[in-house]
């Protein structure tokens, strides 16, 4: 059964100028007329999606093959979001103020106020259920059920960037061979 994910794809673009409108144009040519397109960091492009199918993480890696072979030459996929999340991304997605999670039980931050999308997913379905006595959580889980749903995704797919199972260039896996190569620096 096919569902909706929402996530949005991070691009490193080659050196040099490049204009807004035509990278704006390339990603709605290669069938993304729905995208948010940013372009307001100098060298990167963040592509906003919300895309059906029926596994997040193929379809992340789908999209990310579409775009890439339409944006210039040398782009390379940097990551994908959701992945590390603040309490004002989430509390956005839920439709209510941040300062309503702060009263909740919320996971450990890993880095700087951002918590892993999973952990905070998982927080969110308990902070959802309704407590004896007291009213439902105003929480709009179901606005926010595309983003929970590709996060976890996310997650694997920029580990396996990192770790170069997938190679950002052509968005395919790398053989273990090549990766091993690259894995540790050696003396």
């Amino acid at each position: 059964m096919a569902e909706e994910f929402e996530f949005e794809l991070v691009f490193a673009l080659p050196e040099g100028e490049h204009d807004a409108f035509a990278l704006s144009d390339a990603v709605f040519e290669a069938g993304f007329e729905d995208a948010l397109v940013g372009t307001g960091q100098a060298g990167l492009l963040g592509v906003e999606l919300e895309v059906e199918g029926d596994d997040a993480e193929a379809v992340i890696l789908d999209a990310a093959r579409a775009l890439i072979k339409a944006l210039p030459q040398g782009t390379v996929l940097r990551e994908v979001r959701p992945d590390l999340v603040s309490l004002a991304d989430v509390a956005e997605k839920l439709e209510v103020k941040r300062q309503a999670l702060q009263q909740r039980k919320m996971p450990l931050p890993v880095y700087g106020g951002l918590y892993r999308i999973d952990e905070m997913v998982a927080a969110m379905m308990e902070a959802s259920k309704p407590k004896k006595g007291q009213r439902r959580p105003r929480m709009n889980i179901a606005a926010a059920s595309k983003w929970f749903r590709a996060g976890m995704a996310a997650r694997k797919v920029n580990a396996q960037l990192t770790m170069c199972e997938i190679d950002p260039a052509t968005i395919e896996r790398s053989p273990r061979s090549a990766r091993e190569e690259h894995a540790f620096l050696r003396p």
